[in-house]
């Protein structure tokens, strides 16, 4: 049973990152093994970890293209949603890319500085594929990848066995069709930190990237994190959470299946609501039982409920704003009925991944088909970072253009040269004035 409390029982550990790192060790001997022997290195580890090995790794464009259209016969309405996520996606994504404004602007007479947004060349996408192939998750990382107009994007899933029988590569059929369907071609069998040490310094089969982005386990997190400098990243990404702020309006059926909603992702998921309602509070409570009774991810949903979940109950609404902004979430609700009060309390919270505002905006709509993107940051990093977006996969350079007849550039000059002198590096200050003869 959810756990509930009053603000101030609530522990300083359940503000503290959450961190479920295994060993690294196992993984850096992954990283080495794959940057030194590449693809065979991968096929080892694909036989040791995976459900299959194959002997190549790219899956053809016509198996792709096979999983899409069995998709599109047998599975219609899977096949629409997909279709429906990636335009609401990648129109969101082409937005997002509008806002990066190309400029120059001349500061000083003759000191002409500028800005250019460049999309980075290959972009490396992971797609997990264990007990939930993360389908969805192909529309999220490509689309923004799309939009920012990324020149090679490529997708790693771990492989399946092919159901000919033969060793060619394959992958989870739903994975396979979407990719197909969000437009990318190069599709990889390689799953686990071997696919994201593949792609970080390349193998004979699977080019190096310049970005990596997408989920993963603990294994992939890890192999992420130690492979950026070598590439970029979009996150480390933790266990999901959601933190939903509900005041007594709220329904407490559809803040019950919002937790439980989350809850199923993952044993040591984490489903906090905090309300200033008591009464709520035993509702939601009550209903988040009678609902798991049915569910059938109940393993999982109240093992995570029962060790993570809690239910805060706070003085105000305005002291559980201050919580979710001490709690950072990946996800934050407002299950609040007045306008009013709603946009009290938006101005408020300011760490989340996302926000979504009112009793109908659902957090699994942002999941699936709602435009956002699911890819988030957890454990607290919402501080500091934002989600997955167009701005993972572009670099924003600087220019610079000078005139040195002008009086602007001449300043610069000296100032350089002054500024040489005090740092003991003589050859800085001889560039800069060398400019002013």
């Amino acid at each position: 049973m959810i756990r509930i409390q009053k603000a101030d029982e609530v522990e300083e550990e359940f503000f503290c990152t959450r961190n479920f790192g295994e060993s690294i060790e196992s993984v850096r001997d992954i990283l080495r093994n794959v940057k030194l022997r590449k693809d065979e290195a991968l096929r080892e580890y694909s036989k040791k970890f995976d459900l299959a090995s194959p002997y190549n790794l790219k899956i053809p464009e016509e198996t792709l293209k096979t999983a899409a259209e069995k998709m599109q016969s047998e599975n219609p309405k899977l096949y629409d949603s997909l279709c429906y996520s990636r335009d609401l996606a990648v129109r969101f994504a082409k937005r997002q890319r509008e806002s990066f404004d190309d400029f120059e602007i001349e500061l000083e007479p003759g000191i002409f500085t500028g800005q250019k947004n460049i999309p980075v060349e290959k972009a490396g996408l992971y797609v997990p594929a264990g007990r939930f192939p993360l389908v969805s998750t192909v529309v999220m990382t490509s689309s923004p990848a799309i939009a920012a107009g990324v020149n090679e994007i490529i997708l790693c899933t771990p492989p399946r066995k092919n159901p000919d029988g033969s060793g060619k590569p394959y992958a989870d059929e739903n994975i396979m069709a979407a990719s197909y369907i969000c437009g990318i071609k190069e599709v990889f069998a390689c799953g686990g930190s071997q696919a994201i040490a593949a792609m970080a310094f390349g193998t004979e089969s699977i080019p190096a990237v310049d970005v990596i982005v997408g989920p993963g386990n603990k294994y992939v997190a890890e192999a992420k994190r130690l492979v950026y400098g070598t590439v970029g990243i979009d996150m480390i990404a933790g266990p999901t959470e959601v933190f939903i702020i509900a005041d007594k309006t709220a329904n407490p059926v559809w803040v019950a299946a919002d937790l439980l909603a989350q809850a199923e992702h993952d044993v040591v998921a984490q489903p906090v609501m905090a309300t200033d309602s008591m009464e709520l509070a035993e509702k939601v409570s009550k209903e988040i039982e009678k609902q798991l009774e049915s569910l059938p991810t109940k393993a999982t949903a109240e093992q995570s409920i029962n060790t993570f979940g809690r239910i805060i109950v706070t003085e105000n609404l305005e002291q559980a704003a201050e919580l979710a902004n001490k709690k950072a979430p990946e996800h934050l609700e407002l299950a609040l009925d007045s306008s009013l009060e709603r946009e009290k309390i938006q101005s408020l919270v300011h760490n989340y991944g996302s926000l979504f505002i009112g009793h109908g905006a659902a957090e699994v709509f942002g999941d699936y088909a709602a435009g956002l993107n699911h890819t988030l940051p957890t454990s607290g990093s919402a501080r500091f970072t934002g989600g997955l977006s167009v701005r993972s996969f572009i670099k924003t350079v600087t220019t610079l253009r000078t005139d040195n007849t002008k009086s602007g550039a001449k300043k610069s000059a000296e100032s350089a040269g002054y500024l040489g002198d005090a740092e003991g590096l003589a050859a800085h200050a001889k560039a800069a004035r060398l400019r002013l003869e």
